[in-house]
């Protein structure tokens, strides 16, 4: 029987206690749609340097697929389906199933409707918020996913009784999310780069995420849901290079979430210098110990 690597540690664990703010970033759903998905390449950078410096053998998309226990026949509905990366992966397992595909971004919901177009899966796409599914029927899924969006919904008690009003009796709702100590070396870096730079104290938070994480996202799903099972998944990022990651921080996570928003105190200056912060300090590590982590503590809740 494969056994899934495990990344944590002692020493992971007792700096995370250290570094990761109890307060978290907070968006709205129309940030969300107008700055990080007028585009497609926030969701392009973060995709492609998962895949590319992964530690894990099984992916991302593998772990999906494996709790989705898919026979071919579902309707699926993803909330949130973004440019359609992960249903790209899961259309061969639905070769005799439907597709649906929301998202609140006209942008990225263009790229998913490109990205499957021609396929003979049967795709249908639709621009609103998780929250408002109102031009869905009741019982019309076997399987729903919200995968890594769950925390940009503005009306989560709306949006769960909806799930559970459209998915089909005996129907799984995945939901995928962090941990809130998630990608702790990169939030490391971050933080002592802002330190030594004296910066605002308002950006000293955690990831958005925090809103339902793997920590509390079991007591959030269970007053909708009679069962809710968390599959945890770990892996970890490693660059030699610290060019792919600066990357990933920059576009695939806005410094965090520090330039998520415009902000007056902070300009280009200001992030030139926290890049520089962040690059020395990963520079150095890769020095060190050949290459530089970032450790993900992810997971999926399958809810039923």
């Amino acid at each position: 029987m494969k056994t899934e690597p495990d990344f944590r540690t002692p020493e992971l664990d007792a700096l995370a206690q250290q570094v990761i703010p109890k307060d978290h970033f907070v968006f709205s759903a129309d940030t969300a749609r107008d700055r990080f998905f007028n585009d497609t390449r926030m969701l392009d950078v973060k995709q492609d340097v998962h895949n590319r410096f992964r530690t894990n053998p099984t992916s991302m998309i593998d772990h999906m697929i494996a709790n989705l226990r898919l026979t071919g026949t579902e309707d699926l509905l993803d909330l949130g389906c973004g440019n359609g990366f992960i249903l790209e992966h899961l259309r061969p397992h639905l070769a005799q199933g439907t597709i649906t595909g929301l998202d609140i971004a006209p942008a990225v919901l263009e790229a998913a409707r490109q990205r499957l177009h021609g396929t003979a899966t049967p795709c249908t796409w639709i621009e609103s918020s998780a929250d408002e599914l109102s031009m869905l029927d009741e019982d019309s899924f076997d399987r729903i996913m919200a995968n890594y969006m769950i925390h940009y919904v503005p009306d989560l008690d709306r949006c769960f009784t909806e799930v559970r009003r459209v998915m089909r009796y005996g129907g799984i709702f995945h939901l995928t999310t962090d941990r809130p100590d998630s990608m702790l070396e990169m939030y490391d870096v971050h933080f002592t780069a802002l330190k030594a730079m004296d910066a605002p104290q308002h950006l000293f938070k955690a990831t958005p995420k925090g809103r339902l994480s793997l920590a509390n996202g079991t007591g959030i799903l269970g007053r909708y849901f009679k069962k809710v099972e968390k599959v945890v998944w770990q892996d970890q990022l490693r660059f030699t290079d610290p060019e792919p990651f600066m990357r990933f921080y920059t576009v695939g996570h806005n410094h965090c979430c520090a330039s998520s928003e415009p902000d007056a105190r902070l300009n280009e200056a200001f992030f030139a210098e926290l890049r520089d912060h962040v690059r020395t300090q990963v520079v150095a590590a890769i020095e060190k110990e050949g290459y530089f982590a970032v450790t993900k503590y992810t997971g999926t809740f399958l809810c039923r």
